[in-house]
């Protein structure tokens, strides 16, 4: 989410979501914190998508119930929108705006246009906002691919004519900025593809990101060249198809798609499954097929699968677990680099970009800090001074004036974490118990104590989870038992009688034991009653 503000008008640009890191335990998503939206709501003027990707429209519910405003997209982008919108109950209030290439949106004193981009998803933008101050471009996502599948290619003279008529800040995707020379045409992919299903003898699985709907296509064309039927696994495969025929941008030959219960009527080799399950998450469509999971359909000896898609970052494992498993199966497996290209643009592009924009300054975007690092040099080797390059962390401003930039205070900015209908109740407090729980476990210790005399009653009864089986660890929990009688008994000649003071005291004591005989240190709940 990127924010241009000039005086009382705010254009935000995207509000997307990202996938949890491995050490935010249980967390389903990540949106943006958009406590200074809200703090400065009446100025906000609109909300400009660049294209349909989750990491750029997923956070637009959460955003929608807080702001009033209105969205601006392209007709895909706006359809996937809808569908979102829908589910979270807010599409009759919504203010949806369809937007093209060559739409204006004319504000008090900001102007909005656009300009198509080539990108791993149709309709892609990039966005133009024209400020008393000069032109501020945000490119998008994007790669210059020579040979797009739907024959759309990225509009270079609007950007060239933008350039010309002097651009004062540049914002452009940093995604490969440490890949030298250009990324591959999606129609490399389809060649790739057509080879897999040339050789293919049985069923082929293709499991793919649901909004890559050229890749789809190329699937959906091979299909039709090698006479296979195509079933849809995957609600959100099954939503994005579903979206991309209804507005034009996918052909399928009539009669093609089938119900995936129908898969049992034709032999192998006419059989096509499209999936969910790039990223081997552990309830996608590919996953359950693999594990003989699935409700309706099983990945078998003979199956050829195809993962059309990189790992992203953090997801390495789960798919070379899930490949691993195809692989036990006994299935022929096509991954990687063979059968998939990037959507972003590599470092020849990049250059590219910012020749055809020619910023006075220049602030990389979208990508870890390396990758904006990286681009940063790449914007010095064509000509703009380090000085007039801007390395930001969420809530960095950056402020122009007459002509002149430097950078301004910091906002309040951050992330809210999603889990379940859960929004922004697990903090890191919540994200450290859970660690900890994860690493060592939790040792439960139960106390009833004389409400007058501060006898105990009853226990201590320990209760181990995660921490060490209790029938093998029998000697280890009868000292813990003993150790907390004695510390319980000490509080009580010391006239502690505080349960805060009583807690603390049996996890201070307890944990020191642990560790010492276990060199582990287990989540400690003393639960203290009265009778």
């Amino acid at each position: 989410m990127y924010v241009v503000q000039y005086d009382d008008e705010i254009v935000v640009i995207d509000a997307g979501l990202k996938f949890p890191e491995e050490d935010m335990l249980g967390i389903d998503m990540v949106i943006p914190d958009i406590t200074y939206l809200q703090e400065n709501r009446a100025k906000v003027k609109g909300i400009f998508l660049t294209h349909g990707h989750e990491d750029h429209i997923g956070g637009l519910a959460y955003v929608l119930r807080h702001l009033d405003v209105s969205v601006y997209g392209s007709k895909l982008t706006l359809g996937l929108v809808q569908v979102k919108l829908k589910e979270a109950g807010l599409l009759r209030d919504a203010s949806l705006h369809l937007v093209d290439d060559k739409s204006t949106v004319q504000l008090e004193k900001l102007k909005v246009s656009f300009f198509r981009t080539t990108h791993s998803i149709p309709d892609s933008l990039g966005i133009c906002v024209d400020t008393p101050e000069g032109k501020v471009v945000h490119t998008g996502d994007f790669k210059f691919d020579q040979t797009p599948v739907d024959n759309k290619m990225a509009d270079l003279a609007t950007m060239s004519k933008i350039g010309e008529e002097g651009v004062i800040a540049l914002l452009s995707d940093s995604t490969n900025s440490d890949r030298p020379g250009f990324t591959g045409s999606e129609r490399r992919v389809g060649q790739a593809i057509d080879r897999v299903f040339h050789l293919a003898k049985g069923r082929i699985v293709v499991a793919t990101f649901a909004s890559n709907i050229h890749r789809i296509q190329q699937v959906i064309d091979a299909a039709d060249q090698y006479r296979r039927k195509v079933a849809v696994v995957g609600r959100s495969m099954q939503n994005v198809m579903k979206i991309a025929l209804e507005l034009g941008y996918l052909h399928v030959p009539e009669g093609m798609l089938i119900d995936i219960d129908d898969i049992d009527r034709y032999s192998g080799n006419e059989i096509t499954i499209l999936s969910t399950g790039s990223q081997g998450e552990p309830m996608s469509a590919l996953t359950r097929m693999a594990r003989s999971s699935h409700r309706k359909v099983d990945i078998l000896p003979g199956d050829t699968v195809i993962i059309a898609a990189t790992p992203i970052p953090g997801n390495e494992r789960h798919v070379g677990r899930i490949v691993d498993q195809l692989y036990r199966i006994g299935a022929d497996v096509y991954y990687g680099s063979d059968v998939h290209v990037s959507g972003h643009g590599s470092q020849e592009e990049l250059k590219l970009m910012l020749n055809l924009f020619k910023p006075k300054y220049f602030i990389p975007i979208h990508g870890e800090f390396r990758m904006m690092r990286a681009h940063a040099k790449l914007a010095q080797q064509v000509g703009i001074p380090a000085e007039n390059i801007f390395l930001l962390d969420n809530g960095d401003t950056v402020e122009l004036s007459e002509g002149v930039a430097r950078l301004g205070g910091k906002v309040h900015a951050g992330q809210v974490l999603i889990d379940g209908l859960g929004v922004g109740d697990v903090g890191n407090i919540v994200l450290r118990d859970r660690k900890l729980l994860s690493q060592d476990g939790i040792l439960v210790v139960v106390v009833t104590l004389c409400k007058q005399t501060g006898a105990i009653l009853s226990g201590p009864d320990i209760i181990s989870r995660g921490f060490v089986y209790v029938r093998e660890s029998e000697e280890l929990l009868d000292q813990a038992n003993q150790l907390v009688n004695q510390i319980l008994t000490r509080c009580m000649e010391e006239k502690v009688n505080e349960w805060s003071s009583l807690k603390n005291s049996v996890r201070d004591g307890l944990g020191r034991f642990l560790y010492e005989k276990t060199k582990r240190r287990p989540m400690i709940l003393p639960i203290i009653m009265e009778a």
